[in-house]
């Protein structure tokens, strides 16, 4: 073969590499697939895996806003990291944690719990200590009968069974599915995307004590059901036969 032919044949051979690379279908260079693991970004993390719960930007949704400064003055660093990596026992909260059978790495955990602190702003509390988030003794639940008429009735009613402002806190199927410490972080924290105030305003100028608040949880405890998916009193499998329906 001669040069002339052999040169002509590495030229052709570059320009076909280089259509081969641009080649309808073929991904760009920059679009390379990143792997899960790898994804440390907590807009992503968060959106991916806590937003379907907590709602966007930490607003709430169906569990408790992670954004609302009380939460965040009650739920430290230590608190938030053991959340994410075991999940909450007995609740819908799950362990995302790889070493708790989750998909997330140490590192992503990490990510998270830096990225939900990042909202605090523990100035907005004014100084106000709250009440302790765990390692309180159990409440009474005779003394939290008096402490929810006292706090609570006005807006759940007389019974915790709904009133004009707020829905039923006693019903069967929403205590099976909550702990008794998510109804504390709810009694101190509030729920301020539903309209629930804090442990300082359900009373105004008479915030909760901490036994207080233990003791509204023992009652709120007592309510739950024996078994979880036990059905309504007014559903057909508790009609009297004959009961007009």
């Amino acid at each position: 073969m001669s040069r002339r032919c052999l040169c002509l044949c590495v030229v052709c051979a570059i320009t076909l590499c280089a259509a081969c690379n641009s080649s309808p279908g073929r991904p760009d260079q920059d679009s390379a697939v990143v792997s899960p693991e790898q994804i440390l970004n907590f807009d992503t993390l968060y959106e991916q895996n806590c937003a379907g719960c907590h709602g966007k930007n930490g607003k709430g949704g169906a569990a408790i806003a992670l954004a609302d400064t009380t939460f965040l003055a009650i739920a430290n660093d230590d608190v938030i990291r053991s959340t994410a990596v075991s999940g909450v026992y007995g609740t819908l909260m799950p362990a995302f944690a790889k070493t708790a059978g989750g998909m997330l790495t140490d590192r992503q955990i990490d990510a998270i719990v830096v990225g939900i602190r990042a909202w605090a702003q523990p100035e907005l509390l004014q100084n106000t200590a709250p009440p302790p988030l765990a390692g309180q003794p159990p409440g009474d639940a005779h003394r939290g009968e008096a402490v929810y008429a006292a706090y609570c009735a006005s807006c759940h009613g007389r019974n915790g069974a709904g009133g004009q402002r707020a829905s039923s806190i006693v019903n069967g199927s929403y205590l099976s599915l909550v702990s008794d410490q998510y109804l504390r972080i709810a009694v101190i924290a509030g729920r301020p995307e539903l309209g629930a105030p804090d442990w300082r305003n359900d009373v105004p100028g008479r915030p909760m004590s901490s036994q207080e608040v233990a003791d509204v949880v023992a009652w709120l405890s007592a309510q739950r059901p024996t078994f979880s998916g036990q059905p309504y009193l007014d559903s057909p499998t508790h009609r009297v036969a004959g009961e007009a329906p």
